[in-house]
């Protein structure tokens, strides 16, 4: 069984799920803040270090038109980022509606703190999901 880590990733805040290649499913993780729009690569580390992924799964925004967003390139840096610090192998998966999709699933529409990093991990979760459904 091999574990992975899936990410949401935003200049402010990254939304981190975990799944397993055997079941084909993941779980919500946690909602990691940025510092100065920097991620916090010591809790990124202390994940990996815990769950020891073989490889992580970063979302990659697209308009609904197919384009890539203005936040694509950030996103791609971070993945690349996590492939050389970490060397792990890094995949990038269309991200489009996980955010929505997961604000349904949670039945939430509050703008609190806790409910907007709730949305986060569960947008990683589906962004993980997706890719995992994309190997089988």
């Amino acid at each position: 069984m091999d574990t992975l880590l899936g990410f949401d990733y935003g200049p402010r805040k990254i939304g981190v799920a975990v799944g397993q290649t055997i079941t084909g499913s993941a779980s919500p993780l946690t909602t990691i803040r940025s510092h100065g729009e920097r991620p916090d690569w010591a809790r990124i580390e202390g994940l990996i270090r815990e769950w020891r992924p073989k490889a992580a799964v970063v979302g990659l925004p697209f308009n609904m038109d197919d384009s890539e967003t203005a936040l694509a390139p950030r996103a791609r840096r971070f993945a690349r980022q996590l492939q050389g610090r970490f060397g792990l192998e890094v995949h990038l998966v269309d991200e489009r509606l996980t955010s929505l999709e997961a604000r349904r699933q949670l039945g939430r529409t509050a703008a609190s703190t806790k409910a907007i990093e709730a949305i986060d991990a569960m947008a990683a979760k589906l962004i993980l999901e997706t890719w995992l459904c994309e190997q089988h």
